[in-house]
């Protein structure tokens, strides 16, 4: 994983300072607040502003004019490693020149309880030979607009610039962004930062076995999308890396989706951290107080989220329009129920507690939406920009929502509602397997259209019917026949489900390869699930990260990055092997 793995050259391209990155090659840092994405170069290529969400300040992963910080050694051939520091999102880059061996320590600080200490420190060490190096900080605010911004670079070096060190020498740069006293003792601040994610890391229940290094830095991963203030999740730390490379499919999410958020927590839950989605459930029942719920929301709690486009932008290689907000804010999207209530039963039994007044007043709020509404056609789990449909995704997860809702009505002691909803459960269950079978009893994307959709592949995951329904099993079969790319999933074929985008090609999603995995795995494939885990565990990037897609042919990333979604379904994907070998 440290090494990555090489296909056709492209995944261990390191770029000049002049070329885009490989999305693959960024490196994740996270403080609870804000986020950053730096580059093998050293460049920091990704920091937004004052909050995960906010404009960006070093943006160069948009535009090689919007905005970077670099350290790193003057000229020269350079051999370059980079590892996270064990249990944290705590970076350290070493490069060995022709004359001496430079290590870069970078981490978004907090303090020992994890709090934000609203300052990036990065530290360098010489530890051999000798060597120059430079400093580079080239904020440029708004988004490439260059926008007045207050902060503050103190290092203990001065005038930033080049300047030569020799073994033994150790030079500290801080980057800071509030109102704040500068952070003082750079490597103190380090290991107080590598200490609280150690500590967090510990705290949960990760299963020990030959995958626990990769749960480790997905539930790492994780955590760091969470906006630690208000137990909001971001769906990925960027916006506009495009899902087809120079095309169009280009979009922000720096959002919290419910399905994406409660999909984040179910996860971190499975290896033991519980915090999180109670947090979490608080956000959203906290939305639901104050209005109608909605499918997505900012990671402060807000409603609008408007869209436009960010025209002086160049985009990465090219790929425009570079999009902030998400008009998908306000689409119907049916689902959005079911994955609530399962995310609720789960909190509640998992904690063992009883359901409260306040929780059952909004199980029986979301059991009732989707009730009324479920018949309705919508917009999908894939957020198509087209024509509302029946989609068999949403009939899934309407399903879900009744089934978990009787399941806590129970727990309450309110045996008649439990089986008015049990009812009602059992009626979208003969309305899908009804109506969203075909004649090779697959289940397809929508009602009436022979269009495969991976989606499908939770029919057996969230347990609608079992792995060895033959329904189920014709299902996975034909995504996995007729749904892959050299081997790697795909969510559907833009040309045979008109999405009200343009039908440019899509590289595969991570999210649906793990789901394929998982789905073999309940049918007792387990030779193919556990092979092509070990191929999607290939492709992770040197660090272990995922972004939202995988070009099969290169192993080149496409897509945000890094992409909760990815990295929630391979800790799903991992732990049904281990369940399903023992």
């Amino acid at each position: 994983m440290q090494d990555g793995v090489s296909a056709a050259g492209y995944r261990d391209r390191v770029s000049r300072p002049d070329e885009f990155p490989p999305i693959e090659s960024l490196a994740f840092l996270s403080d609870g607040v804000v986020t950053a994405l730096v580059t093998a170069t050293g460049s920091v290529e990704w920091l937004c502003l004052p909050r995960m969400d906010g404009p960006s300040v070093f943006g160069a992963i948009l535009d090689r004019h919007a905005g970077h910080f670099r350290i790193g050694p003057v000229g020269g051939p350079v051999a370059t490693s980079r590892r996270y520091l064990p249990g944290s999102l705590v970076l350290e880059t070493t490069w060995v020149t022709g004359t001496g061996t430079l290590v870069l320590t970078d981490a978004l600080v907090v303090d020992e309880a994890g709090r934000s200490e609203s300052c990036m420190v990065r530290t360098l060490r010489c530890t051999a030979g000798t060597l120059d190096i430079e400093v580079e900080c080239a904020p440029s605010w708004g988004y490439g607009r260059h926008e007045p911004g207050p902060y503050q670079v103190v290092s203990d070096f001065l005038p930033i610039g080049a300047e030569p060190l020799v073994a033994g020498d150790v030079r500290v740069v801080t980057f800071t962004w509030a109102d704040l006293p500068v952070v003082a003792d750079g490597p103190h601040r380090i290991a107080a930062t590598v200490g609280y994610w150690n500590d967090w890391l510990a705290g949960g229940g990760i299963p020990d076995g030959p995958y626990r290094p990769l749960l480790e830095r997905s539930a790492l991963t994780l955590k760091g999308l969470v906006h630690a203030p208000t137990g909001a999740v971001m769906a990925a730390a960027t916006t506009s890396l495009p899902e087809t490379p120079g095309g169009t499919r280009n979009w922000d999410y720096r959002y919290t989706w419910i399905r994406d958020g409660v999909c984040t927590m179910a996860a971190l839950q499975d290896m033991g951290f519980h915090e999180e989605a109670h947090a979490f459930l608080g956000f959203i029942a906290d939305r639901m107080a104050a209005a109608p719920l909605q499918v997505m929301y900012g990671i402060g709690g807000e409603t609008e989220l408007p869209e436009s486009t960010l025209d002086h932008l160049s985009g990465y290689e090219g790929a425009r329009p570079v999009r902030i907000g998400n008009g998908a804010v306000h689409q119907r999207q049916h689902d959005m129920w079911g994955w609530l209530l399962h995310l609720m039963e789960r909190d509640l039994v998992g904690r063992d507690v009883p359901v409260d007044d306040r929780s059952w007043a909004d199980i029986q709020q979301l059991a009732a939406e989707a009730t009324d509404h479920w018949r309705l056609p919508d917009q999908g789990i894939w957020e198509i920009r087209g024509a509302p449909r029946q989609f068999g995704s949403s009939k899934l997860m309407a399903w879900v929502a009744l089934d978990r809702a009787a399941r806590l009505a129970e727990r309450r002691g309110e045996p008649e509602t439990s089986e008015a909803w049990r009812t009602e459960a059992a009626a979208i269950h003969d309305d899908l397997t009804t109506c969203g079978v075909d004649d090779r009893g697959v289940f397809t994307q929508t009602y009436g259209a022979p269009a495969l959709d991976a989606s499908m592949l939770l029919v057996p995951l969230m347990g609608f019917l079992p792995g060895s329904d033959a329904r189920v099993q014709a299902t996975v079969r034909a995504i996995a026949d007729g749904l892959t790319d050299q081997g790697l999933v795909l969510r559907y074929r833009p040309d045979e489900a008109d999405d009200g985008v343009s039908a440019s090609e899509e590289g595969t999603f991570t999210i649906c390869s793990f789901w394929l995995v998982s789905a073999l795995a309940r049918i007792g494939e387990i030779d193919p699930a556990r092979a092509l885990f070990e191929r999607l565990v290939a492709f992770a990037s040197p660090l272990g990260l995922y972004a939202e897609e995988i070009e099969p042919a290169t192993g080149r990333h496409l897509g945000n990055m890094p992409q909760a979604f990815s990295h929630l379904a391979l800790i799903g994907a991992a732990l049904d092997l281990e369940r399903a070998t023992g």
